[in-house]
């Protein structure tokens, strides 16, 4: 007799993933950070030195620095740059736009910034170290022309600074160029400064965040900078997405032919599996590089072979004579270990990849370990509970549904 209660179970459960997949797919992936390789943008990969002889590079100092070059870059006008840490003292900075300055953050990255106020022998008198808070702004002079304000913390130390050089230069430097060389006129009492020149609006702003974002405190040497156009990434997104719908194509039709009714569930379960990826790989703010979509794509086989092993084994126990229920039983129990085995070792791997691996690396092994335990829930459990519904609703009795032949039935 039908269960016909486990047959509209099944129905409602496959109209309810078809309505979310077809409604909120398109939206869910163009929201997904793209890389610079499918984006296009720029890659520089810095080597971390130290300032001073005694100072040593160390994940704090590497962290520190890459906080650092995140302000710098975010002067600049560019939003969520992707900075990595790489021991032992290297920083690899992505920046996945096209209408980035390449030339103009690349000057900001590298600039140590370090202000310095200095009498007419050059012995520092004041650093950046001694700017308020938000010291740095920018105001204007007597002519409307643009300047760069300062406002040191201690009032008291500026003040002595300019008695002890009253009538003489006190040059305002960053790093080794000189900004200004004014002469102290007078004893400055409200711990203000100025740094004047031919400064844009812009311009004069730009020095003031960089002063307002402190020192780098450590020394970026650039060793290597890889460019990818727009239309090089575009065309590499364009050829990945076509492979991709003719491999999913062929799969569907090779696991209908194959195995007739179980094939179609693990169509299903694919199409689950693709998009619930997306949607988790969306959840984790994450940015989808090349080898991301290759970690992806190599996931896929492992949950098609999920599905071939468990109906392998389902189709063995069918023709060593059991009943569909029984070889489904036996088939979905017996095939669990193996496919177990196989994505436990896997997850090994991906996980040695990450800690041994570079920043491309790393992206491959997030993606592919979220996708194998992704897999393991629509291709594993999901496959299972959508064909263990059917078969238990006694609906299926045939063993050609499930890719036997009557003729092979005890052969075994």
């Amino acid at each position: 007799m039908v269960k016909w209660g486990r047959v509209i179970l099944f129905l409602v459960i496959v109209g309810l993933l078809g309505t979310l997949i077809t409604t909120t797919t398109t939206r869910v992936a163009d929201e997904i950070t793209l890389g610079l390789d499918l984006q296009g943008g720029f890659e520089i990969l810095y080597v971390v030195e130290p300032l001073e002889s005694n100072q040593q590079v160390d994940i704090e100092l590497l962290k520190a620095t890459a906080r650092m070059v995140e302000k710098r870059i975010n002067i600049g006008g560019v939003a969520e740059p992707v900075i990595e840490t790489e021991l032992p003292n290297r920083l690899r900075v992505k920046i996945a736009s096209q209408e980035a300055d390449q030339d103009k953050l690349r000057e900001l990255i590298g600039k140590p910034a370090v202000l310095t106020f200095r009498d007419e022998q050059g012995n520092i008198l004041l650093r950046g170290s001694d700017l308020a808070p938000g010291g740095a702004g920018v105001g204007f002079d007597e002519l409307r022309r643009p300047v760069v304000t300062l406002k040191i913390s201690d009032p008291k130390k500026l003040e002595q600074v300019s008695r002890e050089n009253l009538h003489k230069h006190m040059a305002i430097y960053l790093d080794e160029n000189m900004m200004t060389n004014p002469v102290i006129q007078n004893v400055i009492t409200g711990g203000s400064a100025q740094i004047s020149g031919d400064y844009t609006q812009e311009s004069a702003q730009e020095l003031a965040d960089l002063l307002n974002s402190g020192a780098m405190p450590a020394k970026l040497v650039e060793k290597q900078v890889t460019s990818v156009g727009a239309s090089l990434g575009k065309l590499a997104l364009e050829k990945t997405i076509n492979a991709g719908y003719v491999g999913a194509a062929l799969i569907f039709v090779f696991m209908l032919l194959v195995y007739r009714l179980p094939g179609l569930v693990a169509n299903i379960m694919l199409a689950t599996f693709t998009y619930v990826s997306i949607v988790v790989l969306h959840w984790m703010d994450a940015t989808l590089t090349l080898p991301g979509i290759a970690g992806f794509i190599l996931s896929v086989g492992m949950a098609v072979d999920a599905n071939i092993i468990t109906y392998e084994r389902i189709q063995e126990e069918i023709r060593s004579g059991k009943t569909i229920l029984s070889a489904f039983r036996a088939g979905e129990r017996r095939s669990l270990i193996t496919i177990l085995d196989g994505h436990i070792t896997t997850l090994i791997a991906t996980g040695v990849l990450f800690y041994f691996g570079t920043s491309s690396i790393q992206g491959f092994a997030v993606v592919l370990a979220m996708t194998l335990i992704v897999g393991l829930l629509t291709n594993v459990l999901g496959s299972r509970l959508l064909l263990g519904l059917l078969v238990r609703a006694n609906l299926i009795r045939k063993p050609s549904w499930f890719g036997v032949k009557e003729s092979d039935i005890g052969e075994l």
